[in-house]
């Protein structure tokens, strides 16, 4: 299963069988203070210099979300895509729930981006899925429905499967679905990593479609964040993981992503490790 993005110059394939995708998370307001004011104010330059940092640091597509109260995301969104899209050539990700921002932001998108989120809920997929057929886009699919996230493996992959029937009957194939079995809060519920992980391995067993998460979410008010998402990482990457959000510029996370991609037969030769390596990652 191959889902083919492309961006201003530069195409990203997401597969089972190729190295591992990292969509950089860094645009998004939640949690910082700095960038949340700059978007109030439609203030483009931190979104320019995340853009530039996370494209030197290696990332695939670059996630963009301007979600914060006191921004009008219908005005701010698609000027935040038209930043990113002047400084980058790569594919980017539309992240909103808002169905007037989206289209305005799909109106100015170069390429092929991805849409940053359909949900299992009735309402969700009458107003997204309609919007990726006509802009020709890919969506990633988040396991949740109108009862909420289940918390039960079996249950996400039913609704990854209900999420794959209705894009196919809106004219959306399979492979321009990506499906998010969600990364819940381990300090939460511990079992939340291990449902996430089975939810992984039903969904690429039985639907064969490629698979992301938000890679931090597993982590949420734990110290030694990082080491506790690329340990959740490679354990996903391992289960049928291929593709993830996260930060690119933690350098230890790359190299993990490095190191499973090498171990799970995807770097021939290790020619990405070692060059990784002598580059300094």
């Amino acid at each position: 299963m191959q889902t083919n993005l492309s961006g201003s110059g530069r195409s990203v394939t997401i597969s089972s069988d190729g190295p591992f995708t990292v969509i950089g998370e860094r645009i998004n307001p939640s949690g910082r203070r700095r960038l949340a004011q700059a978007l109030s104010r439609s203030e483009m330059s931190l979104v320019r210099s995340y853009a530039m940092a996370q494209l030197e640091a290696g990332a695939h597509l670059i996630d963009v979300n301007v979600s914060v109260s006191a921004v009008d995301e219908q005005t701010v969104l698609p000027l935040a895509i038209q930043t990113v899209a002047e400084v980058t050539d790569v594919p980017l990700c539309i992240d909103t729930p808002n169905e007037r921002a989206l289209r305005a932001a799909l109106e100015v998108c170069p390429g092929k981006p991805l849409v940053n989120s359909v949900t299992g809920e009735r309402a969700s997929l009458n107003s997204v899925l309609p919007l990726v057929e006509e802009y020709g886009c890919a969506v990633i699919g988040l396991t949740i429905d109108d009862q909420g996230i289940p918390w039960d493996a079996r249950r996400r992959y039913e609704i990854a499967e209900r999420i794959l029937d209705a894009a196919k009957a809106c004219g959306v194939p399979a492979e321009d679905v990506v499906i998010d079995p969600l990364a819940m809060v381990v300090g939460v519920d511990q079992q939340a990593a291990l449902v996430t992980l089975e939810a992984i391995e039903l969904i690429r067993s039985r639907l064969g479609v490629n698979i992301t998460v938000g890679a931090s979410n597993i982590s949420f008010g734990l110290p030694e964040r990082s080491l506790i998402n690329r340990s959740f990482l490679t354990m996903g990457m391992a289960a049928g993981l291929n593709c993830a959000i996260l930060d690119p510029l933690d350098v230890e996370m790359r190299r993990a992503i490095a190191a499973a991609d090498l171990l799970l037969g995807k770097d021939d030769f290790a020619v990405g490790f070692v060059g990784r390596s002598r580059h300094g990652w």
